[in-house]
Parts: structure tokens; C-alpha cells; sequence
């Protein structure tokens, strides 16, 4: 029997710990709202229910004989009933107080070893501190640093007052005070979610059996098509073979008479075996139709209830973000206190509900970025103030859901701002980017060098920031969920995050490519478009193939070539479409061209194990209803990769035509306002076999155009008279001249430089503090053909 109690007992304490963690975080919520000073109706609102948690969970702590811990709720209770009637007044040192005693008791609820033994001491002097502070002999300076510690692990050191582990280790079942609803252990939902997610299998593989029915029975109709049509041909056989038996019979039968017996015997057994297949092919007809609206049936029944389960899994899965915001108010309270600083939090949104799991995983993202807006961007009161802003600094945290499978997170300061300058000094001497690189990065792109490993724009290190490893753990851990961040600042009014995140980590839909003769399974979220592109829209901007898309240039790889895989034989060269999957993460888009797409579909992703945690461009593997085992593709792996692969360049144009044995010489027209370099260009183009002519500007280069015959243009931009963009223009307005190829090789090496030059129809733009003479012949190669 003392066995059976101790066992009821141990359950208890479970229960009590799950309860305890609720109570604690709705008065630790309480206080942090009465600290902004409410009107005196919340004021009272507010009290009243803080006193009622405190009642509660001493009621609860009770019930399992923790006595200590009951004490110090009696001690709690009694400084709430006291600032409910008035007697006590509402301090800044008694707020203090108040938190400490919560942040301790949290602590103590979440450690696994016996409260009352281990702790007492601690309990003692917290109800010490309470009576104290209830008859007003507590002094400003004290504290309870010595009194109790809480037990703080590792991954918890940015959040004092919420206990995930209690949460973790919840009964199995346990009932909860509201009849309509139970406890359920985190494990066991976890376990219930995976087995419904493997439901998803075997509905594609009844989705799959559907299609072949389908098309077995249009093979079926095809053949008997094919019959129908033969069958006047069998009937006029037949006549024949009726005519030349009755003519037999007139005529006195030779020797042939024997072979023309067995003849006349057999011919009758195949006609009457072809029009007996009529009838079989009928029944089959009539069998196939019948599977496959049974097939078709069964297919929907199952598609109906794997769904409706899965739905409603997933929303048993699903927690506000409240949950998570309430630690957030005391760390940011905490944070500005010792930087000296003044931090209004405001959030928005809470109430939108979100995957637990996602919700777990973004605690330390968001506590990180609330860190990074108090240290980086909110400045001091005097600062503040000097800048004409109020000395509060603001820090906005509003969550808004975009549409039905992703929410938005926002993360807002309205501090100082973030400092391209400097971020791209770092950059540079960190050996990211160089000074020429940085010099023409975009505000977006440079924002985004922040999210690199070992980035830090802080003067300082210190506990709080200046190691540069926090916002590229914040971008890892969001790219994991299959989330993006984009950085907004503005110099001087703040800096904004905007996260986007999934709603759930099930299943999701995917699209099916086929790549180096693999199929491979791309994220639908992050796939911009497919689409096909001409083959002659293909322009080299600074050695990269790159398409027109929405008024930019993306750049154009080989999914296989970034797979590191060889191209299937019937794509090893150039036709007149291109096949491609523009895929896009936060402010990176990148054109992947693939052998086919072979459509969308559900697909649920698997872990590869832990011998193949980390495969580079991989994500997991997927089972296709054909029972198939494809890859899944990691997006952001991806896009990295198809950034630092060298570019591959391969004939686009078919060879040029050879006479007598002897390749014809290619002409190239060089137009160049400097004559050195003019004289160089020609120099490098007659070393590779080419015919150069030159011009000395833009005029000269058409004129010289319209009086002779060449095969590509190579031209300076900033030129008088007539510059190399209006010369492009020009070529591009004149039938005679419209396809001929133009490569502008420049110092203007902006984006908007660059643009312009795709825009005005140029094949390729080389910036000319990055060329070399490979750089030029290959190109040159590329657009004209072989080498001369």
C-alpha cells in the first residue's frame, strides 16, 4: 500500500509542477504589467488576479505536502491581499522582490531533486524577505542574491522566468480542472503527430495505384480503337475467303487441293478468335472501369480522413504566441536596467497560434534579436534626447499571420540604426568581401552580411554582444525551420527584422524536378516561378549567366552542375527553351535550369540519420507514391552553394562554317574612346586569331557597322558622342544589326549600371577592375562560337 502512495505521490508532483509553471508565469506577467503604472481600475484588476494564482498554487502546493513552498505562497498572498485593500503601497524595490521570489520559485519547481529537503533554507529566507517586506522593514538595498539562486542550464541563460523542462515532463494523461479538456504529455502528441504524418505515404501510393488504373484503361481504349479500325479489313478477308470456297467447289481441285483444305480450315478459327477478342476486350474494359471507381473511391476516403486527422493534429500542435512573449517583458526589463537605458516593449499579436515546435525553436532567436535591439540600436536616455527622441526607446514585437501557412514575426527598434559603412569595414577586414566587392553591394545585400559568422559591428565584446556569432545562429536556426529573415534599417530611426515563418513543420508541398537524370523534391515555399526562357534572353553579366526576371538580372546555373552532378545527354546542349525553377531565400534569387518539372505534390520530409545529419544541399528524403526514394532539397544549402560556384560557360551558337578545309576568321569590331585601351582590346582578340577593326566612339562604331560585315561588337560605355549604351540601343533598333552580339566592357560596375546594360540588350557586361583576357575570349567564345 506504501508503495501505491508513493507512487501516486511522484505522479502528483508532476501535475503540481505543470500547474505551478502556469500560476507562476500569469503572476510573473501581472507584475511586469503592474510595473508600466495601469489606471487604478486595471491596477486593482490586475492584483485580483495575481492573488488568485498565488491562492491557487497554494492550494496546489498543499495537496502534495510541499509545506515550504506553501509557506511562501501564504507570505505571497498575504503581500497581494495587503496592495489589493491598500494597506501597502506598490515600490519599485517590493516589484524586485516580488520577481525574485517568482524567478526562485520557478527555479526550485523545475529541478529534479526533493524541493523540501534540498531547498529549505531558500524557502525560509524567501518567506523571510515577504513578512519583511509586508511590514515595511525591508530595506531598498536588499536583495535576495543571497538568499536563493535559481539552478539556471546552459540554453537557458537568456530567460529567468519560464520552465521549459516542466512543461517537457508533463503526465501522460492527467486531468485538468476544466472538464472538457486534458493534459497530454509532449512525447506522446509528438509520437501521435509522426504516425499521422505516415499516413501521408500510403495515401500517395493509393493516389499513385488511381493514376496507373487510369492509364491502363486508356492504353486499353487506344488498342481498341486500333481494333475498330481493322475490323472492315477482317470483314473483306472474310468475304474473299467465302467467294474463293465457293469457286472451289466449281472447279476440279490439283494437287494443291491438300493445302487449300487445311488453308480453308484455319483461316475461319482466326476470324472467329478475332471477333471473339471483341467480347474479351469488352469485359476487360468493363473490369478496368469498375477498379478504377473503386480505386478513385478509396483514394478520396482516405485522402478525406488522413487529412481531417492531420488537420487536427497539427492544431493540437498549435500554441499562442503568448506562451512565448511572456518571458520576454522581464529579460528586456532587465537588460535596459543594466545598460542604463529606458525600453518600452511593445507586443502585438499574441494571440496568433503557431507549431509548438517552431515555437520552442524561435525562444532564443527572438530573445537574441530583443538583446540586439536594447545593445545595438536603442540609445541612451541622453543620446536619445539630443537626437530630439523621447529618452524611451521603443522596441515593437508584433506577429501577424500572411496567409494560411506562414506568420510573420516582426522585430522593430527605433534606435540608431545599423551602420552600412561600418558593417562593410568589418566585412572587409574580415575577408568577406573586398573593398571593391563591398563598394557595390545594395543596402539590402550588405544588411545581409551581418547574418555571416564572426560579424560584429559592436566596438567591444562583452557578454551581451561583439563575439558576431548571435544573428548568424538567429539566421541558422530560422533557415532550419524553413523560415527567412530580411533586415530593414534606416539610419538614425531603427531597425527592423522581419521574419517569416512556416505555421507548421508537417508535411509540406513540394515540386518535383529532374535533374542530372535524378529527381530531386524543391520546397514549393521557397520557388518563386517556373518557367521557360528563350535561349537567346541569356546574358553574361560579369562572367555569370544571368535572365531577365521582373526587371533584374538572376543569375542562371545548372541545378546539376551545383549537385555536382553530370547533365543528362539530351540537355549536354543548347535548344532554343530553357527549363527553370527560380528559387528565392529572404533577398536571394538564383534561376536553377533543370531537364524537366514533373509536377507538385504533398511530400513529407525524413530525417537522413545521424551518420548523414549534414549532408550539403540536402535536407532529407521523401517517398513518392511509386515507392521511390528521392532527395529533398536544402534551399538555403543551395543558393549558398550556386553562389560560389565558378561559372560555366558552354557554347550557346552553333559553330562557325569552314571553307576549304580552313575555318573562316571571325570578325570583331572593338569600339574605344582610349586608345590605350583600344590598342590593348586589339592586341588580345588578334592574339586569339580574331579580325579586329576599331572605332574611336559610339558614332564611329555604328558607321563602321553599317559599311561592314562583323560577328560581334566589344564596346567602352562612357565614350563621346555617342556612349555604348546608345550605341547598343541603336544596334538593337536596326533590323540589319539587332542580333548581332554586344559585350560592354566598363569601369561603371553598379547594379544599375549593370541593369541598364540588360535592359539596352547587351549579351554581356564586364566590369573592368575584374577582367582579364579569359574572361573576355571566353565570352567572346560563348557568343560566336569556337575559337578561331
Amino acid at each position: 500500500m506504501a508503495k501505491k502512495n508513493d507512487e501516486l505521490l511522484k505522479r502528483l508532483l508532476v501535475t503540481f509542477r505543470v500547474e505551478a509553471d502556469e500560476h507562476l508565469r500569469a503572476i510573473s506577467s501581472g507584475l511586469v504589467a503592474l510595473e508600466k503604472a495601469p489606471p487604478r481600475m486595471q491596477f486593482a484588476e490586475i492584483i485580483e488576479t495575481i492573488f488568485r494564482d498565488a491562492h491557487s498554487l497554494k492550494g496546489a502546493a498543499r495537496a502534495v505536502n510541499l509545506t515550504s513552498i506553501e509557506s511562501v505562497c501564504q507570505s505571497l498572498e498575504s503581500v497581494f491581499a495587503a496592495l489589493k485593500d491598500g494597506r501597502l503601497d506598490l515600490s519599485s524595490p517590493l516589484l524586485d522582490i516580488l520577481q525574485q521570489t517568482i524567478d526562485a520559485l520557478a527555479g526550485l519547481l523545475s529541478a529534479d531533486t526533493d524541493i523540501s529537503d534540498t531547498y529549505q533554507p531558500h524557502l525560509t529566507a524567501l518567506v523571510q524577505q515577504l513578512d519583511r517586506a509586508l511590514t515595511g522593514t525591508l530595506h531598498k538595498s536588499e536583495g535576495l542574491a543571497g538568499a536563493v539562486s535559481r539552478p539556471v542550464h546552459r540554453e537557458e541563460k537568456t530567460s529567468t522566468s519560464q520552465s521549459a523542462s516542466a512543461v517537457t515532463h508533463a503526465p501522460a494523461i492527467t486531468p485538468s480542472l476544466a472538464a472538457e479538456s486534458v493534459r497530454v504529455s509532449t512525447a506522446k502528441l509528438d509520437s501521435v503527430m509522426r504516425q499521422v504524418e505516415e499516413l501521408l505515404t500510403p495515401r500517395l501510393a493509393a493516389s499513385q495505384r488511381a493514376r496507373e488504373l487510369r492509364e491502363t484503361a486508356a492504353t486499353l481504349a487506344v488498342w481498341k480503337k486500333q481494333r475498330l479500325r481493322i475490323q472492315p479489313a477482317l470483314r473483306q478477308i472474310e468475304r474473299s475467303f467465302l467467294t474463293a470456297r465457293h469457286e472451289a467447289k466449281q472447279v476440279d481441285v490439283d494437287s494443291k487441293t491438300d493445302w487449300s483444305s487445311k488453308r480453308r480450315q484455319e483461316l475461319p478459327k482466326l476470324l472467329e478468335y478475332l471477333d471473339g477478342e471483341q467480347l474479351h476486350m469488352k469485359m476487360l474494359e468493363d473490369r478496368l472501369a469498375r477498379l478504377n471507381r473503386f480505386a478513385e473511391r478509396d483514394q478520396r476516403t482516405l485522402s478525406g480522413m488522413t487529412d481531417g486527422l492531420l488537420h487536427d493534429v497539427k492544431e493540437m500542435q498549435l500554441l499562442p504566441f503568448a506562451s512565448l512573449l511572456e518571458i520576454l517583458p522581464r529579460s528586456a526589463r532587465e537588460l535596459a536596467r543594466e545598460q542604463g537605458k529606458n525600453v518600452d516593449l511593445v507586443i502585438q499579436g499574441g494571440e496568433i497560434e503557431i507549431d509548438r515546435r517552431i515555437l520552442e525553436a524561435m525562444k532564443d532567436p527572438l530573445i537574441h534579436l530583443l538583446r540586439n535591439s536594447i545593445d545595438h540600436g536603442i540609445e541612451p536616455p541622453a543620446v536619445r534626447e539630443a537626437r530630439n527622441k523621447p529618452s524611451h526607446g521603443t522596441i515593437t514585437l508584433a506577429i501577424s499571420q500572411k496567409d494560411s501557412s506562414k506568420v510573420e514575426v516582426l522585430v522593430a527598434d527605433d534606435g540608431a540604426g545599423i551602420n552600412v559603412d561600418r558593417v562593410k569595414a568589418v566585412a572587409d577586414k574580415l575577408g568577406i568581401v573586398s573593398t571593391e566587392d563591398a563598394e557595390r553591394l545594395d543596402e539590402q545585400q550588405t544588411l545581409a552580411i551581418i547574418f555571416k559568422s564572426g560579424v560584429s559591428t559592436s566596438p567591444i565584446i562583452t557578454d551581451v554582444s561583439g563575439r558576431g556569432l548571435g544573428l548568424a545562429i538567429v539566421n541558422e536556426k530560422i533557415e532550419r525551420l524553413g523560415g527567412t529573415v530580411v533586415i530593414e534599417s534606416n539610419p538614425g530611426a531603427g531597425t527592423a527584422f522581419r521574419i517569416l515563418l512556416p505555421l507548421t513543420l508537417a508535411n509540406f508541398r513540394g515540386v518535383l524536378v529532374r535533374a542530372g537524370g535524378q529527381i530531386f523534391v524543391v520546397p514549393a515555399a521557397n520557388v518563386e516561378r517556373v518557367t521557360r526562357v528563350a535561349e537567346k534572353d541569356i546574358r553574361t553579366v560579369e562572367n555569370r549567366e544571368t535572365i531577365p526576371f521582373d526587371g533584374q538580372a538572376v543569375s542562371l546555373v545548372w541545378l546539376s552542375d551545383v549537385l555536382e552532378l553530370t547533365r543528362a545527354r539530351s540537355m549536354a546542349h543548347a535548344t532554343d527553351n530553357v527549363l527553370l525553377i527560380v528559387l528565392n531565400q529572404g533577398i536571394t534569387r538564383i534561376a536553377f535550369r533543370v531537364e524537366e518539372i514533373l509536377g507538385e505534390q504533398e511530400v513529407l520530409v525524413k530525417a537522413l540519420g545521424r551518420q548523414l545529419a549534414r549532408v550539403r544541399n540536402i535536407a532529407g528524403a521523401s517517398v513518392l507514391g511509386t515507392g521511390q526514394v528521392v532527395p529533398v532539397l536544402n534551399v538555403p544549402d543551395l543558393l549558398k552553394s550556386a553562389v560560389k560556384r565558378a561559372p560555366t560557360l558552354v557554347p550557346m551558337y552553333p559553330l562557325s562554317a569552314e571553307k576549304s578545309g580552313m575555318v573562316e576568321k571571325q570578325s570583331i569590331l572593338v569600339v574605344e574612346d582610349s586608345i590605350t585601351s583600344r590598342s590593348l582590346l586589339k592586341n588580345i582578340l588578334e592574339s586569339a586569331g580574331y579580325q579586329v577593326t576599331t572605332a574611336v566612339d559610339g558614332a564611329d562604331g555604328y558607321t563602321t557597322l553599317k559599311t561592314g560585315t562583323f560577328d560581334l561588337v566589344v564596346s567602352d560605355v562612357e565614350m563621346p558622342r555617342m556612349d555604348g549604351f546608345d550605341l547598343t540601343t541603336k544596334m538593337r533598333a536596326d533590323k540589319q544589326l539587332a542580333g548581332l552580339p554586344v559585350v560592354l566592357v566598363t569601369a561603371l560596375g553598379s547594379r544599375e549600371h549593370r541593369e541598364r546594360g540588360i535592359d539596352v540588350g547587351a549579351n554581356a557586361y564586364i566590369v573592368k577592375n575584374s577582367f582579364d583576357q579569359s574572361n573576355l575570349l571566353e565570352i567572346i567564345q560563348r557568343l560566336i562560337g569556337t575559337s578561331p
